[in-house]
């Protein structure tokens, strides 16, 4: 049976950029069809800086009408909708401010993907998220449906004025162009390989039939007509982040599939109310490396509240308007609030203490980033969390990141000895690392 193959390459122009999604393409493109799909043959259609969602719907529409195998490869960024604070896929035209009405609404992916048979879908992705977003992904796993494979990772903001490169997907395309397609989580981790530290403080997307957990909002249907008003914008993109409370590999969740049932274009938007139940009905995963949702919950009752209540919101918004100092401020004062009422180890603080770890990534100070996450790992470890803990390794593996962007060599050294001896008690799922540590430490001449 023919596979059918969608590549989707988005992201704005300009100053929004955060990647630069369509250099992909090119690289996907010269994969030979059937190895794409793994099948023996296949159709591909190709989406290369699309400026409606109206668009990509059709598209997705018609590929998740297919009766056979089903591969998405979808490159780009997530940004949150201003009324909602729903994940979006942008879209070439897309700015901070017109994300609810010209990026493409994550909950569509699962809507239209929904009623194809279990087992015949997957999706690979090489994500990466705007500031709020990241933070919002602590609490919110990504949400692909749970009867489909998801394989890929979503990666932190790049630095200010910087554009990012699709590693994973190049290292996918890279590895296709061999002629030869390995099973999914070989080929998954072989990207992973790829990436080497660059991609320790990514959310890793590995789930293979099962998405990366369900979220907790409803999902309004997509347009069943593509004319008139767009209608309210979709809930649903929720995904295991790492900056604020979810740093584990995502389980997507997805609900109600019909084995065979065919669709009619229109057939494939279900109704609002029926899109609400789904979300209803459908148990919660719990992403492991993160605080849970109620003591994220009585975090925040322990200090003065943010903006809309949530002082997440008013953190991930000063970050992005530049101001750090305020955005650290905020948090500490969380911190220090939940160390004085659950205890300094707990994960109300740790939460926290991970929160001004991503905040220091992104004013561009490795080194208080990294010194944070070493802290957050050896309390952990403290308090009796096994090495093989996700929210153990996720700490690990983010120091390991942000020590790799030290250019100062005293602390370089400094950090990667305390890192070194994390290493030996908690190498993480990839291999080498702890081999990487030292062979950078003797680089600093110091002795591992």
């Amino acid at each position: 049976m023919p596979g059918t193959v969608l590549l989707l390459a988005a992201s704005p122009v300009g100053r929004g950029c955060l990647v630069d999604a369509a250099s992909v393409l090119p690289v996907l493109a010269a994969v030979a069809p059937g190895v794409l799909s793994g099948t023996e043959t296949a159709n591909v259609v190709e989406l290369a800086d699309p400026l409606e969602p109206q668009a990509v719907l059709t598209r997705l529409r018609a590929a998740a009408t297919a009766s056979g195998p089903l591969t998405l490869f979808v490159t780009g960024q997530l940004q949150l909708d201003r009324k909602q604070h729903l994940p979006h896929l942008a879209l070439a035209r897309t700015t901070p401010a017109t994300v609810r009405y010209t990026a493409f609404p994550w909950a569509w992916v699962r809507e239209e993907l929904r009623l194809r048979a279990p087992g015949t879908t997957t999706l690979l992705l090489d994500l990466h998220a705007d500031a709020e977003t990241w933070q919002w992904l602590r609490a919110h796993p990504l949400d692909s449906g749970r009867t489909n494979a998801v394989y890929g990772r979503i990666a932190p903001p790049p630095p200010r004025r910087a554009v990012a490169v699709p590693s994973y997907m190049k290292a996918v395309a890279t590895v296709l162009r061999s002629g030869y397609r390995p099973p999914l989580e070989e080929l998954h981790q072989q990207a992973l390989g790829r990436l080497g530290a660059e991609g320790y403080a990514d959310v890793v997307l590995s789930a293979a039939g099962v998405g990366a957990g369900v979220p907790g909002g409803s999902a309004p249907s997509p347009p069943s007509a593509l004319k008139g008003p767009r209608p309210q914008t979709p809930d649903g993109l929720e995904d295991g982040g790492r900056s604020g409370k979810g740093v584990a590999p995502s389980r997507e969740g997805g609900r109600r599939s019909q084995e065979g049932a065919p669709r009619s274009p229109d057939s494939a938007a279900p109704s609002r109310e029926g899109a609400r139940r789904s979300q209803e009905g459908a148990p919660r995963s719990p992403d492991s490396a993160a605080p849970s949702r109620e003591g994220a919950r009585r975090s925040r009752t322990s200090a003065p509240q943010g903006h809309d209540g949530d002082p997440h919101i008013a953190v991930a918004s000063a970050a992005q308007d530049g101001r750090h100092a305020d955005a650290d401020g905020i948090a500490a004062e969380h911190e220090q609030a939940a160390g004085r009422a659950h205890g300094r180890g707990s994960e109300e603080a740790l939460h926290w203490t991970e929160v001004r770890a991503d905040l220091a990534m992104l004013a561009g100070d490795p080194v208080r980033s990294c010194r944070a996450w070493l802290a957050v790992a050896g309390a952990r470890l403290a308090v009796g969390q096994a090495p093989g803990t996700a929210a153990v390794e996720a700490a690990v593996d983010r120091a390991h990141h942000q020590w790799g962007q030290i250019h100062d060599p005293v602390p370089a050294r400094e950090l990667g000895l305390a890192l070194a001896e994390l290493r030996g008690r908690v190498p993480g799922r990839r291999a080498g690392a702890l081999d990487h540590v030292r062979k950078q430490l003797v680089q600093l001449q110091v002795p591992g």
